[in-house]
């Protein structure tokens, strides 16, 4: 790892709902997020996994607490059920290139190579919304990879896509981490995750949530260390006993 931090997150709260009430979805996290990790977010539903990553990205403010990027940081989100426009493949990422200011012709060529990228360059012309889950789900990773980020948010890339799509999602994003395309930069990934499974094939380190709160921090090979695990926190072990 290179030593140099992506994103730095400070004390930060969130509490869903007006004027500090609701909903507390996030208490006290702290952490940060090195360039070149494969950061996994594991824990129970409601854990605070998803709003953590849209406090990271930025799609909500905290209420409470920081989120200092790198300057210039380049980063992109990916949902579970990607959002595909009523268009063609190709279109769905030449149409976000082009409206950041690139030429028309130049935003379709960039959107070829990123379909090229995922193995989807055959569907380029056929309707986003036609394709299966994990077509989709690669549709959106290509159009991710054509923004070219240094950071990469996944919440729960895989949940709903059978076996083989969740094979070839994984190869993706291991290969993303790993920059091992031609043109490709390694990136940072941090993804949610229910199946510790790909948790232990994916990540580089662990960060286990419960009702907002981060209970370990760990590299994936002490996390899933049960001695080390249970020392650190007993919550988290047998969550994972349970899974």
């Amino acid at each position: 790892m290179s030593g140099l931090f992506a994103l730095d997150a400070l004390d930060v709260h969130f509490h869903a709902g007006s004027r500090g009430g609701g909903v507390r979805a996030l208490e006290s996290v702290s952490l940060q997020i090195e360039i070149g990790e494969c950061v996994a977010l594991v824990g129970s539903n409601g854990s605070g996994k998803s709003t953590l990553l849209r406090v990271l990205h930025g799609l909500v403010l905290p209420s409470r607490g920081a989120i200092t990027t790198r300057p210039g940081l380049r980063q992109a989100m990916l949902f579970q059920r990607p959002h595909m426009l009523r268009s063609s493949a190709q279109n769905n990422i030449a149409l976000g290139l082009w409206l950041q200011g690139q030429a028309w012709r130049s935003s379709q060529q960039q959107a070829l190579r990123a379909l090229e990228r995922v193995g989807l360059a055959g569907q380029a012309q056929r309707q986003a919304r036609r394709l299966s889950g994990g077509q989709q789900q690669r549709l959106a990773l290509a159009r991710a990879w054509a923004q070219r980020p240094e950071l990469l948010l996944l919440d729960e890339p895989t949940a709903s896509l059978d076996p083989h799509a969740k094979r070839e999602v994984e190869a993706l994003m291991a290969q993303f981490a790993a920059g091992a395309g031609a043109d490709d930069g390694a990136m940072t990934l941090v993804f949610a995750s229910h199946n510790l499974g790909q948790v232990k094939r994916l990540a580089s380190r662990v960060i286990y949530l419960e009702q907002g709160r981060v209970l370990a921090d760990l590299p994936v090979q002490e996390f899933f260390d049960a001695a080390r695990l249970q020392q650190v926190s007993p919550a988290a072990q047998l969550f994972v006993k349970g899974e």
